[in-house]
C-alpha cells in the first residue's frame, strides 16, 4: 500500500446529484481523496438507486458512481434543511449539482448567490443544454442528448440507428465536469478565487462528435452508419472465422495493408491490386474485399486467424462479452480489481484508470440512503434529540 496523501484530501464537495453525470464526476473526486457529501431526498434518495437490483439487490448504476461518498438525507425546502446546507457550504470547496433546470437557483443556490457569501467556492452546474439559450429549460436524458448531438445519426447499421450501450452523454458530461473542477481548484490555488462552471451535456458530447462533424464539413456527406465496422477505414471491423467466432481487426496504413496481404491472407498479389491500392479504394470496394477476406478466414479457426494477425503485428481483439470482461486476463494480470463495501456486503470494483506510483485511490463503501446523516449533523452541533425531531417532520 502506498502511503502518500491523495491529491484531493482536505477538499470537501457538496453534491446535489442524481442519475449519472454529476455522481460520476463526484465519485472521481472522491477517488482522489475528496470528502463528498451526497445530499439526497429523505425516504427517496437519488432515483438511480431504483434503476435496477442487479448487484446483490442494489442498482448497477448507483454502485458504479457512488462509492466513497457520505449520504446525507436533507429536505432543502425545510427551513432547517436550508440552514444545514448553508452551514455545510461555509466549509465546502466545491458544489456540484445536476438538478432540473432552475431548481438550484430556486433554492437560493445559484452560483451568483453563493459567490456573494462564499467567494472561494467552486460551483459546477451540470445540465442538458446549459444555463442560457433557447434549449435552456428542456428536460433531458442521456438518450435524448445522444440523438440531439448527432451521435445516433452515425451509429448503427445502414438500416437502423443505434444508441450507445452505455450512458455516453452522461459520462462525457461527468468527465468534463471532473476535469473542469480540477482546473478550477488549481486556479483557486493561484488567485484565491472560486469559479462557476456551466457544463452542458450537449456540448460535452458534441466535442466527442468532432471527427464526424469535420468529415461532413461544409455540407459534405457524413460517415455512413456501418455497424461495428469503421465508417471510413477498411478493413477495420469484425470478420467471422471458419468456426463461427468473430475476430476484430484493424489496419491503419499502407505498410500494414501489405503485410496483411502477405502474412494473413497469404496473397501478396492483393497488395498491388488496383482496387485496393489505398484506403479510399479499399473503402470503395469494401464488399469485394470483405468477400476475399472471409473466403480465406473460412478455412481457419478464430485462434488461427489471431495467430496470423499477431505474427503480422496487425491490431486485433476478441469481441468480449460482459462475462469475458469480468474475467479479462489483462485486468487480472495488472491487479486492477479490488473490493468495496456496500449495504449488500463486499462488491468487486475496478480501480480508476491511471495507476499513480505515489498514492492509492480511495475505494470506500457505497453508502446506504442517509447512512451518514446523524454523523454529519452531529459534526454541525446537533444533538440526538434535535436530529430525531428533524427526522420526525421529514427535514432529514
Amino acid at each position: 500500500m502506498l502511503q502518500s496523501t491523495r491529491p484531493l484530501e482536505g477538499i470537501t464537495v457538496i453534491s446535489l446529484e442524481h442519475a449519472i453525470a454529476a455522481p460520476f464526476c463526484t465519485r472521481q473526486l472522491a477517488d482522489l481523496g475528496a470528502r463528498v457529501i451526497k445530499i439526497e431526498r429523505p425516504g427517496v434518495g437519488d432515483f438511480a438507486r431504483g434503476y435496477d437490483t442487479r448487484v446483490s439487490g442494489l442498482s448497477s448504476h448507483f454502485v458504479w458512481t457512488n462509492r466513497s461518498k457520505e449520504s446525507l438525507t436533507l429536505n432543502l425546502k425545510d427551513e432547517e434543511g436550508k440552514k444545514i446546507i448553508g452551514r455545510l457550504l461555509e466549509e465546502a470547496d466545491v458544489l456540484v449539482q445536476n438538478l432540473a433546470p432552475g431548481a438550484a437557483a430556486g433554492l437560493g443556490l445559484s452560483a451568483k448567490a453563493l459567490h456573494e457569501k462564499h467567494p472561494r467556492l467552486i460551483v459546477c452546474d451540470i445540465s442538458g443544454y446549459g444555463e442560457d439559450g433557447p434549449y435552456r429549460d428542456k428536460k433531458v436524458y442521456d438518450l435524448l442528448i445522444q440523438s440531439e448531438a448527432g451521435f445516433l445519426s452515425v451509429t448503427g447499421t445502414r438500416d437502423d440507428v443505434a444508441k450507445a450501450g452505455c450512458s455516453i452523454a452522461d459520462i462525457a458530461a461527468g468527465m468534463y465536469a471532473y476535469s473542469n473542477i480540477l482546473a478550477a481548484l488549481i486556479k483557486r490555488g493561484r488567485d484565491g478565487k472560486g469559479s462557476h462552471i456551466d457544463l452542458s451535456m450537449l456540448e460535452a458530447l458534441t466535442e466527442w462528435m468532432s471527427f464526424p462533424m469535420y468529415y461532413a464539413y461544409q455540407g459534405a456527406s457524413a460517415p455512413v452508419r456501418s455497424g461495428a465496422e469503421h465508417a471510413t477505414i477498411y478493413p477495420y471491423g469484425p470478420f467471422t472465422a471458419g468456426d463461427g467466432k468473430t475476430v476484430m481487426l484493424g489496419l491503419q496504413n499502407e505498410r500494414e495493408w501489405k503485410v496483411f496481404c502477405e502474412v494473413v491472407l497469404q496473397d501478396a498479389a492483393l497488395a498491388v491490386d488496383e482496387r485496393f491500392s489505398n484506403n479510399s479504394r479499399r473503402h470503395e470496394h469494401r464488399d469485394e474485399l470483405r468477400a476475399l477476406i472471409l473466403t480465406t478466414f473460412a478455412g481457419m479457426s478464430a485462434e488461427q486467424v489471431v495467430a496470423r494477425l499477431d505474427q503480422a503485428q496487425i491490431a486485433n481483439a476478441r469481441v468480449s462479452t460482459m462475462q469475458d470482461l469480468w474475467q479479462h486476463p489483462q485486468l487480472a494480470a495488472r491487479q486492477r480489481w479490488t473490493e468495496v463495501g456496500s449495504p449488500a456486503g463486499a462488491l468487486p470494483a475496478l480501480l480508476p484508470p491511471g495507476a499513480n506510483d505515489t498514492y492509492d485511490y480511495r475505494m470506500d463503501a457505497v453508502p446506504g440512503l442517509g447512512q451518514h446523516t446523524d454523523g454529519i449533523l452531529a459534526g454541525l452541533g446537533y444533538d440526538p434529540a434535535q436530529i430525531a425531531a428533524m427526522r420526525e417532520r421529514g427535514a432529514v
